[in-house]
């Protein structure tokens, strides 16, 4: 009973609710006594404010929770005023604190960023890091930087370097992935699926996607779960598709699989998947269609082939160093090379992870980076495969930081969830999100406005590569690709600093192979020569 009426007039609206009934009861005393008329005029100017809600396409919170949800804006314009009162640890470098959030806010809906009153950061705190600038700065006529993917392919792909990474669709709404994907449409960027594969929605726009193809084979699959060659090519060869991405593992829950239950998927989830409506759907924690890192190196060439020579990578979150190091030597024994690799750092983040793996399983981005940087400079694998990498990225100086480690590219997903309107009420997986970004219910969703969320992806992207080339600029470059690790300088207690390119290891190409770079570093050390192509498993000694 209670279902139904929820469905004809959401609990949410029980505010709104409340005030027209107030309207009606407080007109009895006006009418007979000629009492009241202020409070019901009070009651008339709520009812006015929630019709107003419910027409507006500018706040999702506010379709979604008239009247009441202008308690929200109300919080958020004292805030600042109230922070000393509360115990706020906004003056740290912790990823995604209120900060960067209300950064990416002010730039999604193209307000003013600039902050007056000097850093609110304290610069003599452990780990405080700064890029050097240059008495000499450059001026570059784009903040349009390029990076292209798979050059000498048949269809090289010139991409952004600031892109929206993995969110599937059935993670997010339908609404959600619309708006997302006009976005990028708007900016020239690219949409990566998630490994929900390809849905309807993210079609209608026609903007560039990353397809992610996972375990699951996610329209690409037959019955049983296995890969399908003639599904996959021909979703793989829509001109949308510029990217092929083999997807390994997720930095949020790095070797754990996940299940869609049955009654969520619905029948626009279960086409996009090519799934049973109503059934389990199941991701499994490995793949079937390889087992050794050489059959991994041909499968990847099987899906460049059948794509019509797309670039193709793979996706990973590091974790035993042996095992990247097979992949690498089966690149080496067979040839065939990834065009690109994205590292996804531990600290990434999903609807729903075990607590365990969200805090404790898997490399953080930097480790897992770096190792991945180096180890293909030392087998001299580095210029012929691009790397992009994400994991909490949403400033400018967040990509400079992990360019300077050597990322050609950033992927975000949480920075772009907060430009659709996120407010991180951590209800994804209850499917009750507030502003309708991850939910599959049909009201909730309608509150996001696509056109007006589409801009606001579409002016993220853009102000943060405006902000992008000004740091590259005062660092006196031409491209983020030339920052290094010389270019960041990190506090490391409180009266000293190192430069970054002396906290990291560099390593020269090729010194991998002749054994130089074994002999600089352990992890190189113990695992390399153990490594091997024909299995992920360590070698017997």
């Amino acid at each position: 009973m209670l279902a139904k009426l929820n469905t004809v007039f959401p609990l949410r609206y029980s505010a709104f609710g409340l005030c027209i009934a107030g309207f009606f009861i407080s007109l009895v005393p006006v009418a007979v006594m000629g009492a009241g008329w202020l409070v019901n005029l009070l009651f008339l100017f709520l009812v006015v404010v929630g019709t107003r809600d419910l027409l507006q396409s500018k706040h999702a919170i506010l379709r979604n929770y008239p009247v009441i949800g202008h308690m929200r804006f109300l919080l958020e314009f004292i805030r600042p005023e109230m922070r000393q009162y509360f115990l706020e640890d906004d003056n740290t470098q912790t990823p995604f604190s209120r900060a960067q959030r209300s950064l990416v806010y002010q730039r999604a809906k193209g307000e003013a960023d600039k902050r007056p009153f000097g850093t609110q950061l304290d610069v003599a705190a452990d780990g405080y890091e700064w890029i050097n600038h240059s008495v000499a700065p450059t001026r570059i006529g784009t903040h349009d930087f390029r990076v292209t993917i798979g050059a000498g392919r048949a269809q090289p792909y010139a991409a952004s370097v600031f892109n929206i990474s993995a969110m599937s669709f059935g993670a997010l709404s339908a609404n959600a992935i619309l708006a997302l994907n006009q976005g990028a449409k708007r900016g020239g960027f690219a949409h990566d699926t998630g490994e929900g594969s390809i849905s309807v929605h993210h079609r209608v726009h026609g903007g560039d996607l990353i397809w992610e193809v996972a375990s699951g084979y996610f329209g690409c699959r037959n019955a049983d779960g296995s890969f399908n060659a003639d599904k996959f090519a021909e979703n793989a060869r829509d001109p949308q598709v510029k990217l092929i991405e083999l997807k390994l593992s997720q930095g949020a829950k790095p070797g754990h699989g996940g299940m869609l239950p049955g009654p969520k998927v619905t029948p626009e989830i279960a086409m996009a998947r090519g799934v049973p409506v109503g059934v389990d759907c199941v991701s499994p924690a490995s793949h079937s269609a390889f087992a050794t890192p050489i059959e991994m190196m041909q499968f990847i060439e099987k899906l460049r082939t059948l794509s019509g020579g797309k670039p193709t990578g793979f996706k990973l979150c590091i974790g035993h160093p042996w095992e990247w190091f097979a992949m690498v030597k089966a690149m080496l024994q067979t040839g065939i090379t990834p065009d690109f690799i994205v590292v996804d750092g531990a600290e990434g983040g999903t609807g729903a992870a075990p607590l365990e793996f969200t805090d404790h399983v898997g490399a953080p981005l930097q480790e897992g980076l770096l190792l991945v940087h180096n180890t293909l400079m030392g087998v001299g694998l580095r210029e012929q495969i691009k790397i992009g990498c994400a994991g909490k990225v949403v400033s400018a100086f967040d990509m400079a930081r992990v360019m300077a480690l050597g990322a050609d590219w950033c992927n975000s997903a949480r920075g772009f969830m907060f430009a659709l309107g996120c407010i991180q009420a951590q209800s994804c997986h209850t499917g009750n999100c507030p502003t309708g970004v991850t939910t599959q219910d049909a009201v909730r969703q309608q509150a996001l406005h696509v056109p007006t969320k589409a801009e606001r992806v579409h002016q993220f992207h853009q102000e943060t590569l405006k902000a992008l080339q000004e740091i590259v600029q005062a660092a006196g470059l031409m491209h983020p690709q030339d920052i290094s690790a010389h270019h960041i300088v990190r506090r490391v207690n409180e009266n000293e600093v190192r430069l970054l390119a002396n906290l990291v290891p560099q390593v020269a190409s090729g010194s991998l192979l002749d054994d130089r770079l074994a002999e600089q570093h352990n992890v190189f050390k113990l695992y390399w020569p153990l490594a091997q192509a024909a299995s992920f498993a360590l070698q017997k000694q």
